[in-house]
């Protein structure tokens, strides 16, 4: 069972008797589905054709932007886990965390790129760390503010040091 949200609208999927056919709020959907390249899809339903291309995919967040006929569409999409979750209260638990940035391995800090009281976004290098002759780029998890930095260039750190602890 999945719950996808389309936009603003809900719908609760099911399987089928066959792979080609859903139950879409207790609706029986059959698709005739046909790749024409990597995220691009045709797909006739009811004698009506659709021409799909999927813009972006967050597998993490389980959501997608989809373009069918020229229409934008937001999807997110929910499995019986994350209904359960939900249900226990924990959905919210993980998603507002933000951890302090360790090292993953002892090394040597060639490079802090961010300082107190900055605000980072998911992606950003904020340490770069030279362990084994190779060079290492530590990168945000989550969108954070930096409460404080617990190294400098130079410093030489060992496995689970907290380097950059964030709020």
């Amino acid at each position: 069972m999945y719950k996808a949200k389309v936009n603003d609208k809900e719908f609760e999927i099911n399987p089928g008797k066959s792979p080609d056919v859903f139950l879409v709020n207790g609706e029986e959907i059959k698709l005739d589905l046909l790749k024409l390249k990597e995220g691009s899809f045709h797909i006739i339903q009811n004698h009506h054709s659709y021409n799909i291309e999927v813009l972006a995919i967050n597998v993490d967040e389980k959501n997608m932007e989809l373009r069918v006929n020229n229409n934008n569409y937001r999807v997110q999409l929910k499995d019986q886990y994350d209904e359960l979750l939900h249900r226990l209260g924990m959905d919210e638990m993980t998603s507002n965390k933000v951890n302090d940035l360790k090292a993953p391995m002892p090394g040597l800090v060639i490079g802090v790129n961010v300082s107190e009281g900055q605000s980072i976004k998911k992606g950003d290098v904020l340490i770069t760390l030279e362990a084994m002759k190779m060079e290492n780029t530590l990168k945000a998890v989550a969108d954070a503010v930096v409460k404080k930095v617990a190294v400098k260039k130079g410093s030489a750190v060992e496995k689970n040091e907290v380097l950059i602890y964030l709020q």
